[in-house]
């Protein structure tokens, strides 16, 4: 029996930046789920706010607002990997425009791997999809999977592009701190 899927994906987006410190002093997951708000502001004009908690069973959470494109974005991200040198973390995610709101699944992965014995590369791996309320609403609106696909997918990459060598500088700060 075969099933038929339908590729949610509204974007894919992965930038790299290079971290001045040997990746043995680099902890991702302890900078991510203890990044200050103000830090977290300080690596892009669009973060707006940040605070960390726990799920109600105790996992590890995220709070982040930010604006992507034009979409206020409220991220709910549960930490399902958070080691020294990966972090994955998963929100259904409020998503805010002038069209009204609904929630996306995003896919935030964090990375750190070794270049050498002084430097390390970071990777900030995003991945949005709908899902089943985002679909509604993109059908109440009029607009198409390829259209939200499409603006989201650039938004994200600008995004991205901005935040990524920041977060390196301040996990190199936190670092070179100790």
């Amino acid at each position: 029996m075969s099933t038929l899927t339908v590729d949610r994906t509204l974007s894919l987006s992965t930038v790299t930046a290079i971290i001045n410190a040997p990746i043995e002093k680099v902890d991702i997951a302890d900078w991510l789920l203890h990044l200050p708000d103000a830090e977290y502001q300080r690596c892009s004009h669009a973060h707006i706010a940040a605070g960390n908690t726990t799920t109600d069973d105790g996992r590890p959470m995220s709070i982040n607002v930010e604006t992507i494109g034009d979409a206020l974005m409220v991220q709910h991200y549960i930490a399902e990997v958070h080691e020294p040198h990966i972090c994955k973390m998963v929100s259904i995610s409020d998503s805010i425009t002038a069209n009204g709101r609904t929630k996306v699944n995003v896919e935030w992965t964090l990375s750190v791997k070794k270049i050498d014995d002084k430097t390390c590369e970071h990777s900030n791996h995003i991945h949005g999809s709908a899902i089943d309320e985002s679909m509604a609403f993109f059908e109440k609106q009029g607009i198409s999977l390829g259209k939200a696909r499409e603006a989201r997918q650039i938004a994200s990459d600008t995004h991205n592009k901005e935040e990524t060598p920041n977060f390196a500088k301040s996990l190199e700060r936190k670092v070179l701190a100790k």
